[in-house]
């Protein structure tokens, strides 16, 4: 923003407060250094009506966040699902019936399994984590317990890892993917 720009902010809000009877509140003062503009001084009246919305998550409404329930063997985890067209197919899936797939073992850091029909695929370079749940070529499910770069369609995340490694372990897994 530009100092001028800065300047006829604060002129604006300044002017704002002493409209709303509030002349002695504390004005803006615009920051010098990137490090001061978290630390920017902002009258009152305005912190109330610049509030954060109440019910959001990272920026998205609450009732927007999905989540699904991932079963490997008897260990069950709950897993936050990403907002794209991919997931809104995998989660018609899901209203269907339980998504059942074989599981193997791949380089130590995951599991990838036939998903047994192509999901709408936007892929980008992705750096996953463990519990990260990606698609991969539009028609594999993939679930890390480890991480990798590659490009992936994002379809969630498992959001409490406890067990996770555990629960994967070596070799083949069946991972049941259904609905909460």
């Amino acid at each position: 923003m530009s100092e001028s720009a800065i300047t006829d902010e604060t002129e604006s809000m300044t002017g704002l407060a002493a409209d709303a009877g509030e002349a002695e509140s504390e004005t803006v003062t615009a920051p010098e250094t990137a490090a001061e503009s978290e630390t920017a001084s902002v009258p009152e009246t305005a912190l109330e009506t610049t509030g954060t919305e109440t019910g959001t998550r990272n920026g998205a409404r609450e009732e927007n966040v999905m989540n699904m329930n991932v079963q490997v063997g008897d260990a069950v985890f709950s897993a936050t699902l990403e907002e794209n067209e991919a997931v809104t197919a995998f989660v018609e899936m899901m209203r269907e019936g339980s998504v059942v797939i074989q599981m193997s073992d791949y380089s130590g850091f995951e599991k990838v399994g036939p998903l047994g029909t192509s999901l709408p695929a936007s892929n980008g370079q992705t750096t996953t984590h463990a519990g990260d749940i990606v698609l991969y070529n539009g028609n594999q499910i993939v679930i890390f317990y480890g991480s990798n770069s590659w490009s992936y369609t994002r379809l969630g995340h498992i959001d409490d890892l406890t067990g996770w490694e555990e629960a994967l372990g070596n070799g083949d897994v069946t991972v049941t993917f259904s609905l909460e």
